[in-house]
């Protein structure tokens, strides 16, 4: 058994999976309505920015922290928005469980410590 050609079949599982085909589908459709795209744009790139400042070790004020949390739950009243949030929560778990499952194997490597 080939442990790469099976890291390409699951590749490809995942890309083949529903949840995938919803995360697509679901962007069609924000893509389709300019302003939503635009919502969507602008709250991804925020995301971004955030998450580059805490990866630096500057932990954001509050009130920023905050303020994202709203745009999220406004960002949710967007039906396709929302769609597309909850596929790729749905992706998420998938590829979480995934890793779960390797990282449980090579558990007994290190004395069953995992």
């Amino acid at each position: 058994m080939n442990v790469i050609d099976k890291a390409h079949e699951l590749a490809r599982a995942i890309k083949d999976s529903s949840e995938v085909a919803d995360i697509t589908s679901a962007m069609r459709v924000i893509e389709a309505d300019q302003e939503s795209k635009r919502m969507l744009d602008n709250f991804r790139q925020s995301q971004i920015e955030l998450q580059q400042r805490m990866m630096n070790g500057e932990m954001p004020p509050q009130e920023e922290m905050e303020k994202m949390e709203k745009l999220f739950e406004v960002l949710n009243l967007n039906l396709g928005i929302r769609r597309l949030f909850d596929a790729e929560r749905r992706l998420s778990v998938v590829i979480e469980d995934v890793n779960k499952i390797i990282t449980d194997s090579l558990s007994q490597m290190y004395g069953g410590v995992q």
